[in-house]
């Protein structure tokens, strides 16, 4: 697998505390380093299929009163297990906030900004890989913005996408991470099409690049060019909670001006100028809780995810109770864990009630957990409460494993007023059916209150699935064709047979030939997260075949070029080489599809990932210099993502260069 540049372990994440929140506690624990933050202990120590203690809800004490090195940074507040409690809680909740916000001096003036508004209801956010084969045509080599929303138009429709670039490619050149946007061909195009279609784009910054080539300004500087020149509208945080006073001073005066959200809990000092963050592997309580950050300010809008999670109710129902949103993340960095259709159905339940009723959620009077008779909550349903002017809106969710049918409200109903539930699509409703582990909502309005028609009519169309199936999807390997010309002499020769192969690679989130390496673990984190690894493989060469002894030169493939007619999809002044390199060094900067034209001119194929392995492994395999990566014929497909093996593991003093193509002679063989 390429191995990106390695960062040092603390140059990957922002450091907010030196000292460790027990929620369990609700004391601080203290600790030696100065450089700790309790989100990014070291895994080996804890078992990644259980929630630790920074993962779970925060016990609130009587009367509010929590210190704030715990307050500020908690995730979610507890709801008590005895509803006799729950009066009481919503007065601590209120305590605490009022605290909170008058010991920091919270104002909220950057929520006050008509420029960038629509953050506060930008309910479902989508992280795409910019390769997603459902956004870009690979056999085309364009972006395909339409068919891609159309393709995922069954999760509701996206508010805003998150275009994600660099990783986990990035260090396989000296490109950094603002060069892998300035260089995708099309990209300003693909950001105005999502504009036209509604959606907002966010571009994600990344703290711990530091290895490869450094632009002409610093990372702030570079940041608010490239958003200006892209034309975005935010910024994604990646591994930070928060950022810097200089980049949130370059983010928030660019043009336009950005929101920014960081990537899992941000505190509530920089919930003033991130508008924005993610609820990430946030555990909720039996009877769901409050998000802090929301609570605190209800105008910041957070994403509830678990990336890795096959069954994504309980992040559904926690921000279905909070009046937050969710981040749809089916492809994490290239690797498919799509959403089953129930939980899809669910979110677009959601979603359009929370769009339609927007100002009930930000501005109306929110009472956690209250409405529920005793029988709903006994089933395990629970009901919190939304008040605005004339109009109440009640969010009620089924913790159990069948639908629940009843009326789940104690309220009676007044006799000038009726209730609809609106995530059904039913008028003048005195019982309503809670789906298993799902969502319903009922809204109550007067009798003279116009109807909200267009809403009620779309659920009511909307088929509620109870399908949790796992949608799997198998990588399938694209076989090679067969190369026309016998090897050259001085070919290395990989004999046919079966062999144990012993492959070593760096870990990502990417996996290694098939699935998701984390599902089931709660949050995994290096060292888990980027760890070396050994499998071994057991394959069958087919045929005799010959690869060659060394790889392409820049001269052949540029005299390749000049008498083929090839042109490259990608601007030719990245194909080269460096300016003034040796005709003699190897080629790099070449795409797959390049590879594949020079070997074919040649009468060749590229070798797998297999036989490039064996044939290095004998004598008279050479490798010029500079060391770079080499393109094998490996590529798979799983009709979203595409990969392809990269060997040869370049000079570890210098980020590696961009794969040269290495011919292989030999029939195809099987996968």
């Amino acid at each position: 697998m390429p191995e990106p540049f390695r960062p040092s372990p603390l140059s990957r994440r922002s450091v907010i505390s030196a000292r460790h929140a027990d929620p369990a506690e609700n004391n601080p624990q203290p600790f030696t380093s100065q450089a700790y933050d309790p989100d990014e202990e070291n895994t080996n120590d804890f078992n990644p299929l259980v929630p630790r203690a920074i993962d779970r809800p925060t016990v609130l004490p009587r009367g509010g009163e929590l210190n704030p090195a715990v307050g500020d940074i908690a995730k979610i507040f507890a709801a008590p297990t005895e509803p006799a409690d729950w009066p009481a809680w919503r007065e601590d909740l209120a305590a605490w906030r009022l605290e909170a916000r008058s010991r920091l001096d919270y104002d909220g003036v950057v929520y006050e900004r008509a420029e960038t508004g629509w953050a506060r209801s930008a309910y479902s956010v989508a992280q795409i890989w910019l390769w997603d084969e459902r956004l870009f045509d690979h056999e085309r080599q364009e972006f395909t913005v339409d068919a891609f929303l159309d393709s995922i138009s069954d999760h509701g429709g996206f508010d805003g996408v998150v275009l994600w670039h660099a990783y986990p490619i990035i260090g396989i050149d000296d490109r950094n991470q603002f060069d892998f946007y300035r260089q995708v061909p099309g990209l300003d195009a693909v950001i105005a099409r999502l504009h036209e279609r509604g959606v907002r784009v966010f571009v994600d910054y990344n703290p711990w690049d530091t290895g490869t080539r450094r632009a002409a300004g610093d990372d702030p500087e570079e940041l608010a060019r490239l958003v200006e020149d892209l034309g975005v509208d935010g910024v994604f945080l990646d591994t930070m909670k928060e950022g810097d006073s200089r980049l949130i001073n370059a983010l928030l005066g660019a043009t336009p001006p950005q929101v920014l959200e960081g990537e899992s809990r941000v505190p509530n000092q920089r919930i003033r100028d991130h508008q924005l963050s993610w609820a990430q592997w946030f555990a909720d309580s039996e009877a769901p809780g409050v998000m802090r950050a929301h609570w605190f300010e209800r105008r910041h809008m957070m994403h509830s995810t678990r990336r890795w999670n096959r069954d994504h109710s309980d992040e559904l129902q926690s921000a279905w109770m909070n009046g937050t949103g969710l981040l749809v993340w089916d492809t994490v960095f290239g690797v498919w864990v799509g959403w089953n259709e129930r939980d899809k159905s669910t979110l677009r339940r959601m979603l359009r009630v929370q769009r339609a009723l927007s100002p009930l959620l930000v501005d109306g009077e929110w009472s956690p957990l209250l409405g529920a008779t005793p029988e709903a909550i006994a089933a395990g349903v629970y009901v919190s409460r939304y008040v605005l002017d004339d109009a109440t809106l009640w969010t009620i969710v089924n913790r159990g494993a069948d639908a629940w049918s009843g009326d789940p409200l104690v309220e009676s109903l007044p006799a000038d007023r009726r209730r609809l539930d609106v995530t059904a699509g039913l008028t003048d409703v005195t019982e309503v059916t809670v789906p298993a582990r799902g969502v319903t909502g009922i809204l109550e309005i007067s009798q003279k209150a116009p109807v909200p028609d267009a809403l009620l009519a779309t659920a009511a169309a909307d088929t509620l699935s109870t399908d949790s199936a796992f949608p799997a999807r198998k990588a399938v390997r694209v076989l090679p064709a067969t190369s026309a010309t016998p090897p050259p002499d001085d070919a290395i020769v990989v004999e046919p047979g079966e062999r144990t192969l012993d492959v070593t690679f760096r870990r990502r989130e990417t996996g290694f030939y098939q699935g998701a390496p984390y599902v089931g673990e709660w949050k995994p984190l290096p060292p888990r997260l980027h760890d070396d690894r050994r499998e071994s493989l057991r394959i069958n060469i087919a045929d005799r075949v010959g690869v060659a002894a060394r790889e392409v030169t820049i001269g052949e493939f540029t005299a390749f070029l000049d008498q083929s007619g090839w042109r490259p999809l990608v601007d030719a002044r990245f194909l080269v080489g460096t300016e003034g390199a040796s005709v003699d060094a190897p080629v790099t900067g070449v795409s797959l599809a390049d590879a594949r034209a020079y070997a074919e001119w040649v009468g060749a194929r590229l070798p797998d990932e297999f036989e490039w392995q064996l044939a290095a492994e004998q004598e008279g395999f050479e490798r010029l210099t500079p060391v770079v990566w080499n393109w094998t014929e490996s590529e798979h497909s799983d009709g979203i993502t595409r990969f392809a093996m990269l060997k040869g593991e370049a000079n570890t003093s210098r980020p590696a260069r961009t794969g040269t193509p290495t011919a292989a002679c030999g029939s195809r063989r099987s996968a």
